[in-house]
């Protein structure tokens, strides 16, 4: 039974545990806690169908007289575990040729057409009356872009919110998160994908960085920056300062407590133990010791 209990969890990790999680507001209070849980389910449910294949691989060689309805359902277990770790490594090559090159060729531009910033040496300023604001992450000299509009559109409180959002977004390396998370949405076969988890996570890193600004410049100019910019188009490969504007007003209009944001920390943080956990503890773990008996028996 430990493969199709290894595929129920899977499936349920892979569609609708993260369908309902995505109609929750409360993982939106603590964001980085919110990331980790976004992350625990992926991880979840990856683990959950590599078990149920290497669980249903052992069955069928020792098994003595299955029924061949037990076959054809334990090689559609083994097909899909196996299809997913395929997918996901032909995935991370994908994802990291694509976007390292289109930020290559994008850093480039920037730093012919952009005037750099006189004091922040890796801001670049653009010619363009558009309220334009985003950042290039890269290991190394990573670009913060906006536009000559965005600076002539904000106050300095404003600006140096929109400066600090980009910065955190570069610091913390929120392009990597979001990046697994594109790996994760490509990995799953079509009719196991959905789009929650790689649309929270775009959401929560947004809120991430919405922080560091709070803290830098204050709510009020942060506000005035997102009103600035909603809406303001962000390049493929980047992160930008426009996007999820009402979420992001609502959160800086009516905060929470700081009890609701610790409640919320704690239950991700739980949630996110739990599910890796309980299932490698009640199901992986006994089937391990049952596999290596009947290996060296």
């Amino acid at each position: 039974m430990t493969p199709l209990w290894l595929g129920v969890i899977g499936l349920a990790l892979a569609l609708p545990v993260p369908a309902l999680l995505a109609r929750a507001s409360w993982p939106l209070l603590a964001p980085a806690a919110g990331v980790v849980l976004w992350q625990s389910l992926a991880l979840a449910a990856v683990l959950a169908f590599s078990g149920a294949a290497l669980s249903t691989a052992l069955w069928l060689v020792t098994d003595d007289d299955p029924a061949w309805w037990r076959i054809a359902l334990h090689v559609a277990i083994l097909t899909t575990g196996v299809l997913i770790w395929a997918r996901f490594w032909w995935a991370a090559a994908q994802v990291w040729r694509e976007t390292s090159a289109r930020r290559a060729r994008h850093r480039e531009l920037v730093d012919l057409l952009g005037e750099p910033h006189g004091v922040l040496p890796a801001v670049r300023i653009l010619s363009e009356q558009t309220p334009v604001a985003y950042c290039i992450p890269r290991h190394r000299d990573a670009r913060v872009v906006i536009s000559s509009g965005t600076v002539d559109a904000l106050d300095a409180g404003a600006l140096a919110a929109v400066l600090e959002h980009e910065r955190a977004h570069v610091r913390a390396r929120h392009d990597l998160v979001l990046e697994t998370f594109g790996i994760l949405h490509r990995a799953f076969p079509g009719p196991l994908r959905t789009d929650a988890p790689l649309r929270q996570s775009q959401v929560l890193v947004e809120l991430m960085a919405d922080d560091a600004a709070r803290r830098a410049a204050g709510d009020p100019a942060l506000a005035r920056a997102i009103v600035a910019l909603a809406g303001a188009p962000t390049p493929a490969g980047s992160l930008g300062a426009g996007s999820d504007a009402l979420l992001r007003l609502e959160r800086l209009t009516s905060p929470a407590s700081t009890a609701a944001r610790r409640t919320s920390a704690a239950a991700s943080i739980a949630l996110s133990v739990a599910v890796v956990v309980v299932p490698t503890v009640t199901l992986a773990v006994p089937w391990m010791y049952h596999a290596l008996d009947v290996v060296f028996s």
